[in-house]
């Protein structure tokens, strides 16, 4: 597998993960990925929740690398990639998704595109639907872990508009949007699985 795009943070990070996935998603049907990076994770949430179909989305250029992993040890209930930039509109047509998920993102991401992917689930998942986000996260305005401070600061050093997102922040985004949260997941290394809800 040396020839497929490959993070070692999804292989260390997706058992953790997957433990909270099977009892969020076990009444859904359909997930879209939002940013689905090197297709690692897609391909093992997908077998392991065989009754979901897993939608798999990012930018064109990480295509190939997700196309890889579907075609090397793609389960049948996951999707090609859908070309998704979250703050283009409008977003491609994915019909009756019920659940979203995204790992690792919202720190790359720019704030306005968290914003775009915030307000684009909101009017793409039905009421009660869960959006389960991973990654570190700040908490009252504080870096929970020295390592996370610096991250912050690498990330910052390579484009100003990344960094670790504030959880206050992200909750009045999320209640601008239709979302609250409903569950807050401590996950290795000091990072997090947050699980909104869209709200009725």
């Amino acid at each position: 597998m040396s020839r497929l795009a490959y993070s070692p943070a999804c292989e260390r990070n997706r058992g953790p993960i997957l433990e909270v996935l099977c009892e969020v998603f076990s009444d859904r049907r359909s997930v879209l990925e939002v940013g689905s990076g090197t297709g690692q994770h897609a391909v093992f949430f997908a077998a392991a929740l065989s009754a979901l179909v897993w939608h798999t989305s990012d930018l064109s250029e990480h295509h190939p690398g997700i196309l890889g992993w579907i075609r090397e040890c793609g389960p049948e209930n996951v999707r090609a990639p859908l070309r998704l930039d979250v703050s283009s509109r409008p977003w491609p047509d994915v019909p009756s998704i019920d659940a979203a998920f995204s790992a690792n993102t919202a720190h790359i991401m720019g704030w306005d595109a968290v914003c775009d992917m915030f307000a684009g689930l909101g009017e793409r998942l039905p009421p009660e639907a869960p959006f389960c986000l991973y990654g570190p996260f700040n908490r009252a305005g504080r870096f929970t872990s020295e390592s996370n401070r610096e991250f912050d600061a690498s990330l910052r050093l390579r484009d100003p508009r990344m960094g670790i997102r504030d959880l206050g922040l992200l909750e009045k985004l999320a209640a601008d949007t239709g979302f609250a949260l409903a569950a807050d997941h401590a996950m290795p290394a000091n990072n997090s699985l947050l699980v909104w809800r869209r709200r009725a």
